[in-house]
């Protein structure tokens, strides 16, 4: 087994206390001769690591077939010392893999004691809002402009890896654990990718709001504490010509004003008549004195009344009272407010709009 160690220096580019305590994170990958643990092997396993303000990497390489057992008792005697595991899909495939190594060994799991933090699941479930083709570390890097001088795939590096367990050519050795070393100096760097499920759902506050399209069309201006390195745009997914846009700390919003008449409809529809001819409905204390031929029971669908004005959208009822073209419309709407100024009323309204436009994402942990 060959041990390889060395410091490197990358810009701080998130906060590092967001995942957990930053002398206790251990960022790792490794690298195998195929995806199936029972018909392959591992032969490198590296490790990068916060101390003091030096990053640290760890290398453990497979020189021979019989060093994979020394690389992984090594990593699970070096773990001991973190709590958190943070790494790129390894709870797809890492740690699985070596899970079943270590059992083939029969050697204890290191993975019982620790906590996983995977950013791929992370950001999985923002992949299309963030326009990305892929979810490889390689296009999360190109997407956040990082350029990187390794051009193998850990799949090509397959027969590499058999050929040098043949000659122990040193250029083959340098492909290799450049690879590894690439991915794990690169992890650091992919962090910022982070941001964008921090920022989307952060808590927004108005800040300014416009008209345009002759008042048909409402444009709000909101701020976050979180800022974002590569602007986003994307339509709600449930209401119609409501746009959003991510740039920095802000998130700009354009939602269509609807101007007509929207039925308000009565939650206890059996304490109401419908009017036949007025296209209504009255509570039966009222409804009594109406002629019978002109009243009939109200039903859930039937028990509304009528409004003409200006409405805003809402994919949930934050404003009330709550509107509808049809009883069983998905999209609700509320009057436009008359003043916009109200932050606390207009803040539950846009972190609303916010919050039911992004994808439903389940905890990663």
């Amino acid at each position: 087994m060959i041990t390889v160690e060395q410091t490197f220096s990358p810009p701080s580019t998130y906060p590092l206390e967001r995942i957990g305590q930053e002398d206790r994170l251990l960022f790792f990958d490794i690298e195998t001769t195929g995806f199936s643990p029972a018909s392959s092997s591992l032969y490198l396993i590296g490790c990068t690591y916060r101390n003091k303000d030096a990053w640290n990497l760890i290398q453990w390489f497979a020189d021979s077939r019989e060093a994979e057992k020394e690389v992984l008792l090594a990593f699970s005697s070096f773990i001991k010392s973190f709590d958190t595991l943070v790494h790129f899909n390894g709870d797809g495939f890492d740690i699985p893999y070596l899970t079943k190594r270590y059992t083939l060994y029969h050697l204890p799991s290191p993975f019982e004691q620790i906590r996983s933090f995977d950013i791929y699941k992370k950001i999985r479930p923002y992949k299309k809002l963030l326009g990305l083709d892929s979810l490889k570390q390689k296009a999360i890097e190109s997407f956040l402009g990082i350029h990187r001088t390794d051009q193998y795939s850990g799949g090509q590096l397959i027969d590499v890896y058999y050929e040098y367990l043949i000659n122990h050519d040193s250029m083959l050795y340098h492909l290799l654990m450049l690879h590894n070393e690439e991915d794990l100096k690169g992890m650091p760097f992919i962090l910022p990718i982070l941001l964008y499920p921090d920022f989307l759902n952060s808590r927004f506050l108005p800040e300014s709001h416009q008209f345009a399209a002759e008042g048909l069309c409402l444009i709000l201006q909101c701020r976050s504490n979180i800022s974002i390195p590569t602007s986003i745009a994307w339509e709600h997914p449930t209401l119609t010509g409501v746009s959003l846009e991510g740039k920095g700390s802000r998130i700009s919003i354009r939602i269509p004003v609807f101007e007509g008449e929207l039925k308000y409809f009565y939650p206890d529809y059996k304490n109401y008549y419908y009017l036949i001819y007025e296209d209504t409905a009255i509570h039966k204390s009222v409804g009594e004195f109406v002629d019978r031929c002109a009243r009939k029971q109200a039903t859930s669908s039937t028990c509304y009344s009528r409004k003409t004005g200006r409405f805003l959208p809402q994919a949930e009822p934050v404003l009330s009272p709550v509107f509808r073209r049809q009883y069983r419309d998905k999209c609700l709407y509320c009057e436009l407010p008359s003043s916009l100024s109200d932050c606390s009323q207009m803040a539950d309204y846009t972190n609303s709009l916010i919050a039911t436009s992004l994808p439903s994402v389940r905890s990663p942990f």
